[in-house]
């Protein structure tokens, strides 16, 4: 239900609390997001310190928090097909395997783009 009232800056904090209880169960119940968000935790501060230009700084945090973002995308349509229902359709399998290739291809993506900014480096 929508709550009355709820605009300007009482809106964007709701929404931020929102946000907030929605990582924390991504965190929770999303051993793929942990993972993810792991792997990022190690990655940012190589992304930070390697010697590279501005623009491939900014390629590789911006894949790091693509695969994120897409993970969290990937875990409510699983939680939402989830809900919906227990028995076996296919469509809800296929929502599940689109969604699921959604992260596929944001972790190639990453890992493309780290490779193609870093292995000049040492090469």
């Amino acid at each position: 239900m929508k709550p009355a009232n709820n605009h300007g800056i009482k809106r964007i904090f709701r929404a931020t609390g929102f946000s907030m209880k929605g990582l924390k169960a991504a965190w929770v119940h999303e051993a793929a997001f942990r993972q993810e968000l792991m792997l990022a935790v190690v990655m940012l501060p190589i992304a930070l310190l390697v010697d590279i230009s501005t623009m491939e700084r900014l390629m590789l945090i911006l894949t790091l928090f693509i695969v994120l973002i897409v993970e969290l995308l990937n875990s409510a349509i699983e939680a939402v097909v989830d809900r919906v229902g227990s028995e076996i359709h296919h469509l809800s399998g296929q929502a599940k395997d689109i969604a699921s290739a959604a992260v596929f291809m944001s972790l190639a993506l990453c890992g493309i783009t780290w490779l193609v900014v870093l292995l000049p480096l040492f090469i």
